[in-house]
């Protein structure tokens, strides 16, 4: 697909940059949500009540039946000890989601992708998935 099929605002870009660089510190999960406006086909952040510093609260504020990409900084403990908090990628699909809405974020995966500067994308299809992300990473 053409990559000039979905746009990002200037606000978006630098949100995501400032997470990126932002997280990088995180002692707790981080994560942010980005959804498509569907008359546009711009991606935006999607607006969430206070801070998503929780698995918990990531899947709360996730939709039942469209999907959503999320960038996710997860700190966690190497084998000697250091903090690392690596930037990944969630693409959140639940089986509820109508075939139109799959397509549309399907269309999108890699540019959002590149836009983020992740390396790693996780596929989430049932809340359930969410409780083995640290095995993931």
């Amino acid at each position: 697909m053409s990559s000039n099929l979905y746009t990002f605002s200037s606000e978006t870009l630098s949100g995501l940059k400032k997470f990126r660089f932002g997280s990088s510190r995180a002692t707790q999960p981080q994560a942010v949500i980005y959804e498509i406006d569907k008359e546009t086909n711009e991606i935006k952040q999607q607006e969430v009540d206070g801070d998503i510093d929780s698995i918990e609260t990531l899947v709360e504020e996730l939709p039942d039946n469209n999907p959503r990409f999320i960038v996710l900084s997860y700190p966690i403990k190497t084998k000697d000890g250091r903090l690392q908090s690596p930037l990944v990628m969630l693409y959140w699909i639940p089986p509820t989601s109508n075939q139109a809405n799959k397509m549309l974020y399907a269309g999108a995966v890699e540019q959002f992708r590149d836009k983020a500067g992740v390396s790693k994308l996780i596929k989430i299809e049932d809340e359930d998935d969410f409780d083995d992300i640290e095995e993931q990473l």
